[in-house]
């Protein structure tokens, strides 16, 4: 008897653990399937300024799948050069769908947006000499809540990166249009401040004999002019007289304005737009990938009194901020800067909010 008990619970274990192992295998293969899951990102705006340099440092990302290019003009053609780079990525290029009678849906836009993971939006006009980000308003509000509208239909899960001018208020139009549709993430809708990051690193590095890619400085704020606020007292192992943090917090803030006046109203910063959109964009899809990620993001906020406010945000594996972090500790020269631009900030988010209310 005590020797078939013993059979009896030798086999009982045998079971327990093979059903183990079966249980195991199974979460392997689907945790395999989830990693393996393809990335898809929507450029709009794809045949722009900003928009083909975008395009092609997207075509080279190993973290892309499938590249979508829409514009109103121009996609097929950039689609088609971009094909011929050899990548991985999978590339496609629409317009607008041609009108018709009784009205369709622009299968142009839905066929770009459908599935995507990411979805990157420069379009709008650039700006010129003495030109504000502002004086692009009318103009640029439109064509983001109509793409915003498109996203809220065909991929409303989508991350947002939203690159069109002013920020400040675009960024504010696409959460109210989302509010709508009854589709909006707070966590989801994101303004690309990541020029301004980029514009600091290069701008500190020179000045203080650094590596430019050894530095990640803090910029918080907003993405125009004085709303622009480099933490350059948070700046580990550097020290700036009174007037080289003037000037360089100047520059990173009025860095547009350079280069604006130095192409003499052929364009605006578009080359170096497209790389900080690209590192927004593989940014958010190293999180998907759960790698950790930390970047700067205007996003809906409670860090201010602003609704909106840029500072750094860690994402998660659902492409979503996942938790906005403080911008710690301000100096007397970096408050004074906060004290002036909280104004500003907050009269050009109620701007973009108007926009859609009217």
């Amino acid at each position: 008897d005590v020797i078939a008990g013993c059979r009896v619970f030798f086999l009982l274990c045998c079971a327990i653990i093979m059903r183990a192992r079966t249980s195991l295998c199974r979460a392997r293969r689907a945790f395999a399937t989830t990693a393996a899951a393809p990335t898809k990102v929507a450029v709009l705006g794809a045949a722009g300024g900003i928009g083909q340099p975008l395009s092609l440092l997207c075509k080279l990302s190993p973290y892309i799948d499938e590249l979508a290019c829409y514009d109103v003009v121009g996609t097929p053609g950039v689609a088609a050069d971009l094909s011929h780079i050899p990548s991985n990525a999978k590339v496609t290029g629409s317009l607008p769908s041609a009108g018709s009678w009784p009205p369709s849906e622009n299968a142009g836009l839905q066929s770009a947006l459908a599935g995507a993971n990411v979805v990157v939006i420069p379009a709008g006009v650039p700006r010129k000499p003495g030109m504000t980000r502002d004086d692009l308003f009318n103009t640029n509000a439109s064509i983001v809540q109509t793409l915003v509208e498109g996203c809220g239909k065909y991929c409303p899960d989508a991350t947002l990166a939203i690159i069109s001018n002013p920020v400040n208020s675009t960024v504010p139009i696409a959460a109210e249009v989302l509010k709508k549709m009854g589709v909006y993430n707070p966590k989801k809708v994101l303004g690309v401040t990541t020029l301004d990051v980029i514009r600091a690193n290069t701008f500190v590095a020179a000045n203080q004999g650094m590596a430019p890619d050894s530095l990640d400085v803090t910029v918080i704020g907003g993405h125009a002019g004085i709303t622009i606020l480099p933490l350059l007292s948070q700046v580990p192992g550097a020290s700036f007289s009174d007037a080289d943090r003037a000037a360089l917090t100047k520059r990173i803030q009025f860095g547009g304005d350079e280069v604006v006046k130095a192409k003499a109203g052929a364009g605006s910063a578009t080359l170096s737009m497209a790389y900080a959109g690209y590192l927004f964009a593989e940014g958010v899809l190293k999180a998907m990938k759960g790698e950790d990620v930390t970047m700067c993001a205007f996003v809906e906020s409670t860090l201010t009194e602003a609704s909106f406010f840029s500072s750094p945000c860690k994402f998660g594996i659902d492409g979503a901020v996942s938790e906005i972090l403080p911008f710690g500790e301000l100096s007397a020269y970096e408050q004074g800067w906060f004290d002036k631009m909280m104004p500003d900030l907050k009269a050009q988010i109620a701007k973009g909010v108007a926009f859609v209310n009217k």
